[in-house]
């Protein structure tokens, strides 16, 4: 990194210069691609976190038994390269794939929906890729809540879901804050299901720097554009933390 660093800060004739970082502050172009960064890892984390609470839920009020087969089926697609598992997205969300199959089969569409090469696959293919991530996360807090809460939480008369707002979700936020700064920081650095199910249409910082480092051969620029996204990612991250760090979740951020 220090070299892609040192790499970033020369020209061509080897003299040290900043005009790489002013020309991605001046394009907006380059603005425009990490806007859109921004924001398909910000809609992955809203993805991930509507599906993984419930199953985190699930999780944390089984046996052992059960809680360790949920974990392992949680893990399994894991097992299996990110490029195979994207492939598999193809099969399902290409014209011709499951969901447009069906939809027109049941007459819902007359022609296909366009669910890849467009920011909607590209979401998809993360949420799949990172949801393990932050089941994990929320079950781990939803572990370590004392049963008895439920217990005096009922014998003062609250119901099942005055016992979630109440009880359950605040003691959850410490695995929830931890599961969204894992899951935003991976996306903004996610390579492989941006290309493969974004497409062209889709342009993101990795794909980017890859591009002007592979293509075009700038690799000052490339390198520029590299810290530039390390950069955004670690302000917004500590951004979020520092807005989310209160004296009651701040062991979850010591580290």
């Amino acid at each position: 990194m220090m070299l892609m660093f040192i790499q970033s800060l020369i020209d061509e004739q080897s003299n040290f210069t900043i005009a790489n970082y002013l020309v991605f502050f001046q394009e907006p172009f380059y603005w425009g691609v990490l806007w859109q960064t921004i924001k398909i890892s910000s809609l992955t984390v809203l993805g991930t976190l509507i599906l993984s609470y419930p199953v985190a839920m699930f999780m944390a009020g089984s046996t052992g038994k059960i809680r360790a087969i949920v974990t392992f089926l949680v893990l399994l697609p894991h097992l299996v390269s990110v490029v195979i598992r994207n492939f598999g997205w193809t099969i399902i969300l290409n014209e011709r794939g499951l969901i447009n199959t069906f939809l027109l089969e049941i007459g819902i569409i007359n022609q296909p929906l366009r669910l890849m090469y467009n920011e909607l696959g590209t979401v998809i293919g993360l949420v799949d890729s990172f949801v393990a991530y932050m089941i994990l996360a929320i079950a781990t807090s939803l572990y370590s809540i004392n049963p008895s809460l439920y217990k005096a939480g009922a014998i003062m008369g609250a119901n099942r879901l005055r016992c979630f707002f109440s009880i359950t979700f605040p003691l959850s936020l410490p695995g929830v804050y931890s599961g969204i700064v894992l899951v935003f920081s991976l996306s903004m650095s996610a390579f492989v299901t941006p290309t493969l199910l974004g497409g062209t249409s889709v342009k993101v910082m990795p794909t980017l720097t890859y591009q002007q480092i592979m293509f075009t051969l700038n690799w000052p620029l490339g390198a520029a554009i590299s810290f530039v996204l390390l950069a955004s990612t670690i302000l917004l991250v500590s951004t979020f933390t520092k807005l989310t760090e209160t004296k009651r979740y701040k062991e979850v951020f010591k580290s």
